[in-house]
């Protein structure tokens, strides 16, 4: 009888399950909800349970076919012991989620960083194929990334190596949720692009973006909208963040020198030009040697990439213990 995983990926504005075959890594049952009004532990605690209680359920699967749970969290994560340590997008700081979901449906369960767990999934099943030295950073909410080395995730000296996101591009410069200033995050993720358009919009520029999205949510759907209708505000604030972004992957490529760049998230995801001027910016602003060689890939496996990875964490850590 096929055995499977779940796999949970936990971010800034949703959370994904999906139910993963363990030979294949096929997603053959998920559910989706919605994060971005639930915030701190307790309500971040229910949003997991109700979201892992539904998939059991409606997938049809018996507990007892179920191997492992493993989840990818948007923050700096204690693995060993299954703690989100701090999440600033989730408001969440000391969160055992290893003992939430274990107390509840007796099931070993496994936490990571979500872009870690993504870029598992992308090793093993997706772009990183072929690849030792991959830099992954997904572009969303925030920015994340991974470091692979040799084929094996880079942890550094205390698991939180690969924060591009918090990489400072300008010394005097805006507040990042991190609680520092000027951080790459603050300047080229969906939060940041929003940030921005709100801020002309609320000054009395007019948008299309108006058109599609309230005040207090613009997705980066309608961020691609308000690009194909050619609308001044999104399109200026957009090229700001490729600007940024590109330095900061120039900056990684120029230190790390990798194979391969792998690029994800919903901005790369849903606006090949957004992915398309980062990467020629990327390759201009990089030292020569380096640039000449890098190779950069969307993201192959979508929406997948951390609940695919996540659903792998119980056979990574067995690999790396």
């Amino acid at each position: 009888m096929e055995k499977y995983s779940i796999g949970i990926d936990l971010g800034g504005t949703k959370i994904l399950a999906g139910i993963v075959e363990k030979q294949s890594g096929k997603v053959i049952f998920e559910v989706k909800n919605k994060t971005k009004k639930e915030k701190g532990n307790k309500k971040i605690g229910q949003k997991i349970l109700e979201t892992l209680d539904e998939l059991i359920k409606e997938g049809n699967i018996s507990r007892r076919d179920i191997i492992s749970v493993g989840i990818g969290l948007a923050g700096q994560v204690d693995r060993k012991n299954g703690i989100l340590i701090n999440a600033a997008n989730l408001e969440c700081v000391n969160f055992n989620v290893k003992e939430l979901i274990e107390k509840k449906f007796k099931i070993e369960t496994f936490a990571g960083n979500d872009v870690e767990v993504a870029a598992l999934g992308e090793l093993k099943y997706g772009a990183g194929r072929g690849f030792k030295d991959i830099i992954c950073i997904f572009v969303g909410t925030g920015i994340g990334s991974s470091l692979i080395k040799d084929g094996k995730i880079h942890y550094g000296a205390n698991g939180s190596a690969g924060e591009i996101g918090h990489m400072i591009v300008d010394l005097n410069g805006r507040a990042c949720t991190c609680g520092g200033h000027g951080c790459l995050e603050a300047y080229a993720s969906r939060s940041a692009i929003e940030s921005r358009i709100l801020g002309a919009i609320k000054k009395g520029r007019a948008s299309i973006i108006t058109d599609f999205a309230d005040s207090s949510s613009i997705s980066s759907k309608h961020i691609k909208k308000s690009l194909d209708a050619r609308d001044e505000i999104v399109t200026q604030y957009v090229n700001e963040a490729i600007e940024y972004l590109s330095g900061g992957i120039a900056s990684v490529i120029n230190f790390y020198n990798p194979e391969l760049v792998i690029l994800g998230g919903g901005l790369i995801q849903s606006i090949d030009d957004f992915y398309l001027g980062t990467i020629k910016k990327a390759r201009v602003k990089a030292l020569p040697v380096p640039a000449g060689t890098v190779k950069f890939k969307k993201a192959e496996l979508d929406d997948y990439s951390g609940v695919i990875g996540a659903s792998m964490l119980s056979e990574w850590r067995q690999q790396t213990n």
